[in-house]
């Protein structure tokens, strides 16, 4: 992979070729699915990772394993050495200043979890309004349900125009003092809107309410800066991001998770055990119960090197161009037999094109494309609400990573010409 220097101004050429040079980096999308190369557009899903990062991981377990924070001797220190380390990395991709505001998950759904259950039990008492929004996953939407039962929270949803943005006036009407916390996704899966993080974030802070902001699906495409949006807890995925599954990280302001209560009772969150009390660490081990996953925290320490050596000016400007040149050519190729769904391009639009075609559903569709070697995903994406709004019972998307090209957008629409026929006799 070409690196980029990130000294002096770059044009957009110097974009494509850093992008075109980090391809090869992927030894997966060397592979044939059904004697045709695969064309691997589900990285919404889960990306496909680089070969070095691949080897850190194998490297870890080969030379370096052993549990952290526990042992004196030098194999474990080395170990723990790796994992704070990875920690660190975390604070600097998110522009965070502490790392002991870093916590290590298994990834943006336990987070959220995390979140709903620590806060439901330190500050949300029955009647208390959370603000969710109807373009979230159910990550963001069943852990806050839980709290419905108990202790009887109150749960309002900011409604999606036509287009897929979310609708003014209902965040005007909703995000109002009394609403304790605003939960929402920088990115959704399936519409690919880009929210206004910091206006609402603004506006919810004024209201005297805290926000949760979702990046699992922003985080491999366009920075994600805590003190620019102005909120108080992020979550992220590793597997979204170049890295392994199994880890995430969740970011929330110290003060915040100083006084929440621990989400998980085990070892290493404990200061104190007596037979009528227990006593419990400060954040960031207070929240990591029991043996942690070392080595994908390593592992994806590397991921977010790697991201970062290839620049989120380059990541950006080709997810733009792959987005705007799908959304163009499924809409010429197919005309009225085709439904888009989302905010145009032009008005932000990031990683996914979701859409349906007349006539075919989207799991046939899914199904006949695998036969011709391009990965899609069909469903409800974890995203019911999403669907109930549009009255559909499921969507295709394709999704886009660094690894892309338009050729692989070709592929699908030749391959969607090809299906949609064959079905439509």
């Amino acid at each position: 992979m070409q690196k980029n220097s990130n000294s002096g101004a770059t044009t957009g050429s110097d974009h494509r070729t850093i992008i075109e040079g980090c391809r090869g980096d992927f030894p997966v999308l060397e592979r044939t699915f059904h004697d045709k190369p695969l064309v691997y557009l589900d990285s919404a899903a889960t990306s496909q990772k680089p070969r070095e990062v691949i080897d850190v991981e194998a490297e870890f377990y080969r030379r370096s394993n052993a549990n952290v924070h526990r042992g004196v001797y030098a194999l474990s220190e080395e170990a723990t050495e790796l994992y704070e380390h990875a920690r660190e990395r975390a604070a600097r991709f998110l522009h965070v200043r502490d790392p002991e505001e870093i916590i290590f998950v298994r990834g943006t759904t336990e987070a959220l979890n995390l979140v709903a259950t620590s806060l439901g039990r330190a500050d949300l008492h029955a009647g208390d309004r959370v603000v969710s929004t109807e373009m979230e996953h159910h990550s963001n939407i069943v852990p806050w349900h839980f709290l419905r039962k108990y202790p009887g929270i109150e749960l309002e949803f900011i409604g999606l125009t036509e287009e897929g943005e979310l609708v003014p006036a209902d965040i005007e009407r909703l995000v109002r003092p009394g609403t304790k916390v605003t939960t929402l996704t920088h990115v959704s899966n399936v519409l690919g809107t880009l929210n206004p993080v910091a206006e609402i974030a603004e506006r919810a802070h004024d209201a005297g309410s805290l926000v949760v902001l979702d990046a699992a699906q922003s985080a491999p495409h366009i920075p994600v800066d805590v003190e620019k949006l102005g909120v108080d807890f992020v979550a992220f995925s590793g597997h979204k991001v170049y890295g392994p599954t199994g880890i995430g990280v969740l970011w929330g302001r110290k003060e915040l998770l100083k006084r929440m209560a621990p989400y998980m009772g085990g070892g290493e969150m404990i200061m104190n055990v007596e037979k009528g009390d227990v006593s419990y660490k400060d954040p960031p081990y207070r929240f990591e119960a029991g043996t942690p996953n070392v080595a994908g925290a390593v592992t994806m320490s590397a991921a977010l090197d790697y991201v970062d050596r290839i620049g989120y000016d380059a990541i950006a400007s080709h997810d733009a161009a792959l987005v705007a040149h799908a959304w163009a050519v499924l809409g010429e190729t197919f005309g009225k037999k085709i439904r888009l769904y989302g905010p145009p391009p032009e008005r932000g639009h990031i990683g996914v094109v979701s859409f349906a075609i007349e006539g075919v559903h989207p799991h046939d569709l899914a199904s006949l494309l695998d036969e011709e070697g391009i990965a899609i995903r069909a469903g409800h994406h974890c995203a019911q609400l999403v669907m109930k709004r549009y009255k559909v019972p499921a969507m295709a998307r394709a999704s886009y990573g660094i690894y892309n090209r338009s050729d692989d957008t070709a592929a699908l629409v030749t391959a969607l010409q090809k299906v949609a026929g064959f079905l439509a006799r």
